[in-house]
């Protein structure tokens, strides 16, 4: 484990300081780092994600526990510094790039990596980080509903969207994210962290967030990205009613003429506003529209 003078001297020889653009805070409690990797109850049959590995400190602590690691940096003035901090570790694949394609899929060379490593450990994929604040939502909602899927995460993001994970409907902070996750898994902020255990420190607070894939709640989706565009359909017009919602379905879920009669099977109340219905409601939707488009394919 690094230091923050060990950082700021591996940062100094290298002639670099932290790169805002990357959103670049190192978290520096060295306590906390042990905390988050003993909640993730690393075994040496997982397989871990980490974007954003930095120096490399927290990689480290997990290549001691883990099966594989796949650790993302894109920064590529930290890459050689992380590379050289890592070395000694044979379980560790390092990667200088973004975690992300465009805005909303994971790197393809990282879910090939993910998959090829799972192929051979069999354990659990587990997203266990110090996420990057401008990539964490999209970072998490894809390994919740991508290609590959995390089995469960461990991370640390701004309060402010670990708030968002466990909002209730009704509230401002109650959204797309806030339902998808909690429809298909289970939230807990295990941790409030000030700004003062970060270098340099971030302007908000931030939180450790665990977060666990349930098979129990997967299973009453019949189709996850199905699903995902219902809850776009509505969430993406919060302040209109679930009725003027459907009228404007660009994702053209289903022929328009047929919501009244969905929201009637639902139980669902038109005139209310997409963020006063619960997680269960939009499932309940999702399985309706499955099962009309599976009849008419018969």
């Amino acid at each position: 484990m690094q230091t923050k003078s060990q950082i700021r001297e591996l940062l100094e020889k290298s002639g670099i300081k932290p790169n805002k653009r990357f959103g670049q805070n190192f978290l520096i409690d060295l306590n906390l780092m042990k905390l988050l990797a003993d909640a993730a109850e690393i075994q040496k049959t997982d397989v871990i994600l980490e974007a954003g590995c930095g120096t490399g400190s927290f990689t480290a602590i997990m290549a001691e526990r883990a099966g594989k690691i796949i650790a993302v940096e894109i920064d590529h003035n930290l890459y050689p510094i992380a590379k050289e901090q890592l070395s000694e570790f044979q379980n560790i694949n390092l990667l200088n790039a973004d975690i992300l394609e465009g805005k909303n899929t994971i790197n393809e060379q990282v879910t090939n990596m993910l998959s090829l490593a799972h192929k051979d450990f069999q354990g659990r994929i587990l997203l266990v980080a110090n996420l990057p604040y401008n990539v964490a939502t999209p970072v998490m909602m894809n390994l919740i509903t991508g290609k590959i899927k995390a089995d469960a995460m461990f991370v640390t993001i701004q309060k402010e969207v670990a708030e968002r994970m466990k909002a209730l409907p009704g509230t401002s902070d109650y959204g797309a994210l806030s339902i998808i996750m909690q429809a298909l898994g289970d939230v807990k902020i295990i941790r409030i962290l000030k700004p003062s255990v970060f270098w340099p420190r971030p302007q908000v607070d931030s939180a450790f967030v665990k977060y666990v894939r349930s098979k129990e709640k997967c299973d009453r989706i019949p189709d996850v990205e199905l699903f995902t565009k219902i809850v776009h359909v509505f969430l993406n017009h919060r302040r209109k009613t679930i009725h003027a919602c459907s009228r404007l379905d660009e994702a053209k879920v289903i022929e328009s003429d047929q919501w009244d009669e969905i929201f009637t099977q639902c139980s669902i109340n038109p005139k209310e506003r997409p963020d006063q219905i619960l997680p269960e409601k939009y499932i309940a939707m999702a399985c309706c529209i499955h099962e009309i488009k599976r009849l008419k394919e018969d």
